[in-house]
């Protein structure tokens, strides 16, 4: 009659569980760090209510010093709908610039109300010319060139995301 033996080398299932499980964790955790350091960014929506209607975006956000530094620089697409939003909280005046980033692009200064206060379009490619917001700011928002003018996004539109205060 042929049996199977264990054998003291042969572990079973309940004393392999806990080696799996902690392998399973490394490896899932080992991969949410890849695709951080890879540059896979977490989309997070956006909207801004124009004259013309509300307008939906799918941003990236840059809130540490090396991540508002890079920003959209060496990018060579933006698609229509999609943008960056540094987070330069408390408010400020910003001073932003070009250089490296090969897409013009609309820079949307945001006041902590979630107000635009100010709209540089169209900014030159590779240029270190200071885009300033021109007072107190506590984000700014690029998009894609032509999208302020597309969508008729001005001065006093109201910028909805939770990085700005509600209004009452």
């Amino acid at each position: 009659m042929i049996g199977f033996v264990r054998s003291a080398f042969s572990p079973t299932f309940r004393d392999v569980l806990p080696a799996r499980l902690l392998l399973l964790f490394t490896l899932l955790f080992g991969l949410s760090l890849v695709s951080r350091v890879a540059g896979a960014a977490e989309l997070q929506p956006l909207e801004i209510a124009t004259k013309s209607g509300v307008r939906m975006f799918s941003v990236e956000m840059a809130v540490t010093d090396e991540e508002r530094a890079k920003g959209l620089m060496y990018r060579k697409e933006l698609p229509d709908g999609r943008g960056m939003l540094f987070d330069f909280t408390p408010e400020q005046t910003i001073s932003m610039w070009m250089k490296n980033t090969y897409i013009s692009l609309d820079m949307i200064f945001i006041g902590g109300d979630g107000r635009v206060i100010r709209v540089a379009e169209n900014t030159e490619t590779e240029s270190t010319k200071i885009i300033s917001s021109g007072g107190p700011a506590k984000a700014v928002l690029e998009v894609i060139a032509g999208t302020a003018r597309k969508y008729g996004i001005a001065p006093g539109d109201q910028v909805v995301h939770p990085l700005f205060k509600k209004r009452r």
